[in-house]
């Protein structure tokens, strides 16, 4: 089958969405099905505002030109960006079938970073997805929060991990535990609540964002490793004791299971993402008391984690995905 991706997020960009689109696309090339991506890197770009390292397409308009030169059989918009408006305005005026998937509390994350009512953001979210023959959302837990604010046709789609690339290692000896956070360094991740907890342990942040120069001038005693790439990113993982996940607005976070492919348990709290991946004493703890989660954590056997991620391969997250599209009935419109 021919797919078309179209998505605002993509390398060089660094996060889960590119994470899980660029495994779905191996597993499904490997399958034999054709996909064809339309992204930024196709267009003159512009830095998104708060987001310098981010890059959106600033001439989305011909959009509609290269989906109908795909003759796709079946069409994916992965983002509600500038590209992911343009195809879906493209594709409800043509009357042709598309999905949609939801993959980050982006009402939540302007609510944080402007004060933009969740109403609000949920209005529009409806108002995109909506017009989708399907939306894919990553767990059980988000699907309720969607349906709740009104959302309809959704299928969850889950995530996976890379096992091979993600695996244990040897462990250095280290004075004291060593906890680990992995991802964007921005406020609407709630990292302020893993940077003030009180435990003995040495604390790393690996990644990068709009927020890292002030919390690491009012947090000079955390390690701050930037980004991390390839076996070092692996060995970050695989040489933590705990890694903790403070976020409450992630619908996910595939960094969770990354650590637990490497052997190391999660502590966080609660919320969607968590809930529906990190199994209290099986690869982690939940506790609206993070350090709490961090102490019960401590005590979960590695070699359990990384059981719990062998389970969540990458190409049963494609095998997913394909099912939940909506095929293009012949002749394409």
């Amino acid at each position: 089958m021919k797919i078309l991706l179209v998505t605002d997020a993509w390398a060089p960009q660094t996060n889960g969405v590119v994470t899980t689109y660029t495994h779905v696309i191996e597993s499904l090339t490997a399958g034999g099905h054709d996909v064809v991506t339309i992204e930024p890197r196709q267009f003159p770009t512009a830095p998104l505002p708060g987001y310098a390292e981010i890059r959106i397409a600033a001439t989305p308009w011909r959009v509609g030109a290269m989906i109908d030169e795909t003759r796709a059989d079946a069409i994916h918009i992965a983002t509600e960006g500038p590209l992911g408006l343009a195809a879906r305005r493209h594709l409800v005026r043509r009357g042709i079938a598309f999905t949609t998937a939801l993959h980050t509390k982006f009402p939540e994350y302007v609510n944080v970073r402007l004060g933009l009512p969740l109403a609000v953001g949920y209005r529009f979210m409806g108002w995109f997805h909506d017009a989708a023959a399907r939306t894919l959302v990553t767990t059980p837990s988000h699907k309720e929060e969607l349906e709740a604010w009104g959302l309809e046709n959704l299928r969850v789609w889950g995530r996976g991990v890379d096992t091979r690339r993600f695996r244990p290692g040897g462990r250095p000896r280290h004075r004291g535990h060593r906890l680990l956070y992995v991802g964007r360094v921005a406020v609407e991740k709630n990292i302020e609540d893993f940077l003030e907890l009180a435990v003995d342990a040495h604390k790393v942040i690996v990644g990068d964002g709009p927020h890292r120069d002030a919390y690491q001038r009012r947090y000079p005693e955390v390690e701050w490793a930037g980004y991390r790439f390839g076996e070092q990113l692996v060995s970050s993982y695989a040489d933590a004791d705990v890694f903790v996940f403070p976020s409450r607005t992630d619908t996910f976070g595939l960094v969770m299971l990354e650590a637990m492919a490497c052997g190391t348990p999660v502590a966080a709290f609660p919320v969607t993402g968590p809930r529906d991946v990190v199994i209290e004493g099986v690869n982690g703890a939940l506790d609206e008391d993070l350090g709490q989660a961090v102490h019960r954590a401590l005590q979960v056997p590695r070699e359990s984690c990384r059981a719990f991620a062998l389970a969540n391969d990458w190409e049963v997250v494609a095998q997913r995905f394909v099912s939940g599209l909506a095929r293009i009935s012949p002749p394409w419109p």
